[in-house]
């Protein structure tokens, strides 16, 4: 069980111990050693102007094992997590622009692990869940680097959610199709390829 509620069948290949045949003390059998970097994209050209003052409209990914894995909103009962080559502004969208990377941290998860752990955040991080303000891409970054290696991403990140209860219009600016970058829709196809997600463009928000 996650510190967040979600559990997770994983092997114990991470947290297995060996013991020095001359001491009677565990030890980890291996270092975590996996980078796990934070992928951070401006959202909007006006982050140029604002971000100088601590308010920018950001999306963000988190890179392991050559994968980044972020999330969006659908109005389907199903997973929002998508993955795209890392760094890669071009599957995201045209209104997404690659600002840095940040390192996090490390983990000794296997990659078979992450993709364990992935398909069981899938299950809160649905695209029918979405939320500009309480539960986007940024949260799923936390809750997701949390799991990995127990830190969360940098607060300037997802700041835009904490001035939505200062300003609770402000959700409504904002274009709706930066709740589904390009990857996502494509992931969508590929999940329902039938006539089921033929609206997939236009979610609801």
């Amino acid at each position: 069980m996650f510190s967040n509620g979600i559990s997770c069948n994983l092997p114990f290949s991470c947290m297995s111990v060996t013991r020095d045949s001359g001491s009677e003390e565990l030890l980890p059998s291996r270092m975590a050693r996996e980078p796990i970097l934070l992928n951070v994209y401006d959202m909007y050209k006006i982050n140029d102007l604002t971000s100088n003052i601590g308010l920018g409209v950001f999306h963000s990914g988190v890179e392991i094992y050559g994968t980044e894995y972020a999330y969006g909103g659908h109005q389907y009962p199903f997973t929002g997590i998508f993955e795209i080559i890392p760094r890669d502004e071009r599957e995201l969208g045209d209104q997404f622009r690659f600002r840095q990377s940040i390192q996090i941290g490390y983990t000794d998860f296997t990659e078979d692990d992450v993709k364990r752990i992935i398909n069981e955040l899938g299950k809160e991080f649905r695209g029918d869940r979405y939320h500009l303000m309480n539960n986007n891409c940024n949260h799923f970054s936390g809750a997701f680097t949390k799991i990995l290696c127990g830190q969360d991403i940098p607060s300037w990140v997802n700041r835009l959610a904490y001035f939505s209860s200062w300003v609770p219009f402000l959700e409504k600016c904002l274009p709706k199709e930066w709740l589904m970058p390009m990857a996502l829709q494509h992931s969508i196809s590929n999940h329902c390829p039938d006539s089921t997600c033929s609206e997939a463009s236009t979610p609801p928000y």
